[in-house]
């Protein structure tokens, strides 16, 4: 696949792109020659970073600051990126929190509407701020939307957070009716679903000891790296994979 081929490379966004699986996104996206708008929530320095490292490369980026879970915070993301880099081709919703490492039991109404917030309704709204710009329908010049998801919302992630795969199996209903609605405008819909990645979440989220628990359970016998997960992601962004809608690629090892 030689992405640097791609036509109008229009600008992508990439939300949640200060670190982990979001910052090798952008990087990835970045060194294949397309403008980037690394959004970030409140690590400023880490998103610069990201920024930098494109830059040495030889591509364009923005860090731009906003709150997934707050409407107005999202259209001023889209509204940045587009001044400073243009027109947008290409959306990648990865911004998400977990909620925590707790039984349904011990979970707190606060974690539920956390988790609810950023990880489905800020997808959605992204979505939908994406959908505006690119559809042929309004007048836009298409483009892709790549949801991240989790090997969770097929396993349900019990004892650990099923409150997080929840809202990851609605992000994959999510994904495959926008597909369907807005394929013949112009517009593929597409979600990858990585298993266990080697981040920081685990340990942010109270677990540093789950990497090396886990992977021994896992076909391959091993974690995988965000690097392999941005590959999946710039394929689906990718002309290579203009016939692929509404489908969900799990980047998990074979759990």
């Amino acid at each position: 696949m030689d992405v640097e081929r791609e036509v109008n490379r229009r600008a992508v966004i990439v939300t949640g792109a200060s670190s982990g699986i979001g910052a090798a996104i952008a990087g990835l996206i970045g060194a294949n020659g397309f403008p980037v708008a690394v959004n970030f929530r409140t690590n400023e320095a880490a998103a610069a970073q990201v920024v930098r490292e494109i830059e040495s490369a030889g591509g364009r980026a923005v860090a731009i600051r906003g709150d997934i879970s707050r409407e107005e915070e999202i259209l001023q993301l889209f509204e940045t990126a587009e001044r400073e880099l243009g027109k947008i081709g290409g959306l990648v919703n990865n911004a998400a929190v977990t909620g925590g490492f707790t039984r349904v039991e011990s979970l707190s109404t606060e974690a539920i509407a956390q988790v609810l917030a950023v990880n489905v309704a800020g997808t959605m709204l992204c979505s939908r701020e994406a959908v505006r710009r690119m559809s042929l329908r309004n007048g836009g010049l298409g483009g892709s939307i790549v949801n991240i998801s989790s090997v969770s919302a097929r396993t349900g992630g019990a004892e650990d957070w099923v409150h997080y795969a929840a809202s990851k199996g609605a992000i994959n209903t999510f994904t495959i009716g926008l597909a369907r609605e807005v394929a013949a405008e112009g517009i593929r819909v597409n979600v990858v679903a990585p298993g266990l990645i080697d981040t920081p979440l685990h340990a942010a989220s109270g677990r540093p000891d789950r990497m090396n628990c886990v992977a021994p359970l896992i076909p391959m016998k091993r974690f995988g790296t965000p690097r392999e997960v941005a590959e999946g992601v710039v394929w689906l962004l990718s002309s290579a994979a203009s016939y692929t809608t509404g489908a969900i690629l799990e980047i998990g090892g074979g759990r």
